[in-house]
């Protein structure tokens, strides 16, 4: 496993394993952020698995780059729903495009008659992961 994150570079805490300047976690948060337009910082919590302080925290700084912007909720004026800008699409895409390619160049590294096996175990191991 220590391996695997070394390899991965998740112990570099300013780069995303792709090599994107910016933190895994607000990595993440501008992906969940792009898959569920309008998420709430507290469902932007229970996906990311992360304290309501650490949520705090990476989405003011993804407001301070300008990727995000959040928007009082209408029916509920106590909750923010947080959405892209047109700068933090631009910067998803990017995120988006450099871990596509990093990911299909560690795949075309493995053998192909052991490319579905190695996918098979990796959900295997997210799976044991999250049940332990």
């Amino acid at each position: 496993m220590v391996a695997l994150v070394r390899a991965l570079g998740l112990h570099k805490p300013d780069a995303t394993p792709c090599g994107q300047p910016i933190s895994v976690g607000e990595a993440q948060a501008l992906l969940e952020i792009a898959r569920q337009p309008g998420i709430s910082q507290n469902g932007l919590v229970r996906h990311l698995q992360l304290d309501k302080s650490t949520v705090s925290r990476i989405v003011g700084m993804l407001e301070r780059r300008e990727w995000i912007e959040r928007v009082r909720d209408q029916s509920d004026t106590r909750l923010y729903r947080l959405r892209l800008t047109r700068l933090g699409v631009k910067a998803n895409n990017n995120l988006a495009k450099s871990r596509r390619e990093k990911f299909e160049r560690v795949f075309s590294a493995l053998p192909e008659r052991k490319r579905n096996a190695v996918a098979a175990s990796l959900s295997i191991l997210v799976e044991a992961i999250r049940e332990s």
